[in-house]
């Protein structure tokens, strides 16, 4: 299971961007901030590599590395 934290994030797409799996997609609505935070809207492709949890600058991202494949 993949979590953002809406407070942390700021929407700088990092993850969309850099994402291996192309896991992540920009939300349609904006947040209080007036950005797009991103949604892993492909979970399931998600191979938990943690490329994202490595460059997210604000730490907004887990990947629980629990979860069954």
């Amino acid at each position: 299971m993949i979590t953002i934290d809406k407070k942390l994030c700021k929407g700088c797409d990092i993850c969309t961007e850099f994402c291996p799996r192309k896991v992540y997609e920009k939300s349609q609505s904006l947040d209080k901030k007036g950005a797009h935070i991103p949604v892993p809207a492909h979970e399931e492709k998600c191979n938990k590599c943690n490329i994202c949890t490595l460059l997210c600058p604000d730490q907004a991202i887990k990947v629980d590395e629990n979860d069954e494949e």
